[in-house]
């Protein structure tokens, strides 16, 4: 590590929201469990929060753990790759939604009833078969195992961007992370998502009106995302090609139809407090598809404000620093990394 490289103010304003959500993670074991004596000898508990979140609670932590820092990261950077092919997880968060409508509330209705926590619970519960069962449990680990580490990815690429390198702050975090999920289990990310979220939507909006300004308008940003797709040729592009109507449809839906299959997706859902909770939520969560269209423009943003990166995954915190004040960068930086937290903790 060099420590001439690193930049001091980022860091601490990082390091500030970090320690914020860490304390947070640990009282949250307090948090909503009706002072019961015997709240860690149940597994729903401790797994999923007492089956007591309301509609807002279920907001925040089924956006958190369903929005990550990934999503912040890696989707600005498709779009910087590859164009407009890299909205495809635009109409995939707006096809998704009728589906919780339709069908979690029945899955929350049979969970709710026989006490189960897990979809491989649901599973025997229905079927009485123990090998598919397992056959569930193990895709869902095998399906989970990547997607932790796609959140180790995220929080890697703002940790570097603070000048920091190593491997030593992602397990210090990873560890403190652990820690605080056996403590309070789903309470942390739930209480963490609050935190997330709101610092999420501060970032997003003001880069998305800011940085615009300050390069010329939007004008201008997609004329320079235009003229550089149209130097590197190929599928690249402002628009989809005629031969990419077909993946782009296929990728969309299918991702549709397995996002709220995923063992932490599923989570949320068995932790509402009913099904009405559920399709209000179904109603509501669309606004996150809206804050989900922004970030993907920052990869167009990237070209206009000259951003160049050996790894595509750079993008947005190269953007940061190039645009913004180191202060600002910090709490970008540090909604990005926290959002990394809530979705690994669920998952773990």
């Amino acid at each position: 590590m060099n420590s001439s490289s690193i930049n001091w103010t980022a860091l601490g304003v990082f390091i500030f929201f970090f320690a914020l959500v860490t304390v947070m993670g640990f009282w949250a074991s307090r948090w909503q469990s009706g002072g019961k004596a015997n709240k860690g000898a149940h597994l729903d508990e401790w797994g999923l929060g007492g089956r007591n979140f309301g509609t807002w609670i279920t907001w925040f932590l089924v956006g958190g753990d369903f929005y990550t820092a990934y999503t912040v990261i890696a989707v600005p950077a498709l779009v910087y790759a590859v164009g407009a092919y890299g909205f495809f997880a635009l109409p995939y968060t707006i096809l998704v939604y009728p589906i919780v409508f339709l069908i979690m509330p029945k899955l929350w209705h049979a969970a709710h009833k026989a006490g189960h926590v897990t979809a491989a619970d649901v599973v025997f519960g229905r079927y009485k078969s123990r090998k598919l069962e397992l056959a569930i449990a193990l895709t869902g680990v095998v399906a989970t195992m990547p997607y932790i580490a796609l959140q180790l990815i995220g929080m890697e690429v703002v940790i570097k961007a603070l000048g920091v390198t190593g491997e030593l702050p992602l397990l210090a975090a990873f560890v403190i992370l652990a820690l605080y999920t056996y403590s309070a289990g789903l309470r942390a990310p739930a209480l963490i998502a609050f935190v997330k979220d709101l610092m999420i939507y501060i970032v997003v909006l003001v880069a998305v009106v800011l940085v615009p300004m300050k390069l010329g308008g939007y004008g201008v940003v997609f004329a320079s995302a235009r003229d550089a797709f149209a130097a590197k040729g190929g599928a690249t592009g402002l628009t989809l090609k005629p031969a990419q109507f077909l993946p782009f449809a296929s990728l969309a839906l299918g991702s549709a139809m397995a996002a709220f299959m995923y063992p932490h997706t599923l989570t949320g859902i068995f932790a509402a407090k009913s099904a009405d909770t559920i399709r209000k939520n179904a109603v509501f969560l669309p606004a996150y598809t809206v804050l989900l269209g922004l970030i993907a423009l920052l990869g167009y943003m990237a070209y206009a404000a000259g951003v160049k990166v050996e790894v595509n995954n750079d993008v947005v915190p190269a953007l940061f620093n190039a645009m913004f004040p180191s202060w600002f960068s910090g709490f970008a930086f540090a909604a990005i990394a926290i959002g990394a937290l809530v979705p690994a903790a669920v998952m773990s």
